[in-house]
């Protein structure tokens, strides 16, 4: 009686034996925000990680000095000063003035990296979700060139609501994405003229690159994506890819 039991619990179909809860962690159902929520979020991560990076920049050269002090790290190289070739005159040297700025952009240009690489570690991880969803039902990839069709139709349309407008190549692995009106940037403006909008547009598209990375290495393409700004709210993506892929 026990084995007959035992014979009709193995004979129900595989589906019966899921749960709705398993179900749902193999295939979460989809919901929705707010169509401006992206926008939002994107500047306060730029904002954040800002801050985020002052106080880990801050906190790496404390524990760099403290090393030097232990005697732990040699003790850097001191900046050679430079000789003046005349007297500094604020009416007829422009070499002073530059000089005293100098300084202030370039740790201005470090703090930026470091948001830009964080913004990109971020994208590269939600492309690549990105991807892995979106390739689910999908047959393999034949060639590169599908694979760059698939970023800008599938992947350009589920996070930037359309498609690429424009797709160039060289066809030795460099491809151009073109979007005239890239969605991230096209409300960014500043009270400081088109030169600094374009300043800060550049630090924004960080996050959409390693969108575009990360979605590339997750289909087995390790590429370089650089994003180029001339005007907005153009933007246009070099996608260059490994010799032989």
């Amino acid at each position: 009686m026990s084995a007959r039991n035992s014979i009709q619990i193995s004979s129900k179909p595989a589906s019966s034996l899921v749960t709705p809860s398993l179900a749902a962690l193999a295939d979460p159902p989809m919901r929705y925000v707010d169509g401006a929520m992206m926008d939002y979020f994107l500047i306060e991560v730029v904002n954040t990680l800002r801050e985020s990076s002052a106080v880990a920049t801050a906190r790496s050269k404390r524990i760099e000095k403290e090393m030097i002090d232990a005697g732990l790290l040699p003790s850097p190289q001191p900046p050679v000063p430079a000789l003046p070739l005349k007297p500094e005159n604020p009416r007829d040297s422009t070499v002073s003035l530059n000089s005293k700025t100098s300084g202030k952009v370039a740790v201005i240009d470090d703090e930026e990296e470091a948001v830009r690489t964080r913004l990109e570690t971020i994208g590269m991880h939600v492309g690549a979700n990105f991807a892995e969803r979106l390739c689910r039902d999908r047959s393999l990839f034949a060639e590169t060139l599908d694979v760059i069709k698939f970023i800008c139709k599938d992947v350009w349309t589920a996070c930037w609501d359309k498609q690429v407008d424009n797709l160039r190549t060289n066809h030795r692995g460099v491809y151009v994405l073109q979007d005239n009106a890239f969605k991230t940037i096209s409300r960014l403006s500043s009270w400081e003229g088109r030169p600094e909008a374009i300043r800060r547009a550049k630090l924004y598209v960080a996050m959409p690159a390693g969108i575009i990375k990360g979605a590339l290495q997750r289909l087995g393409y390790n590429a370089v994506v650089t994003p180029e700004i001339n005007s907005l709210p153009q933007c246009t993506f070099q996608v260059k890819l490994p010799k032989g892929s």
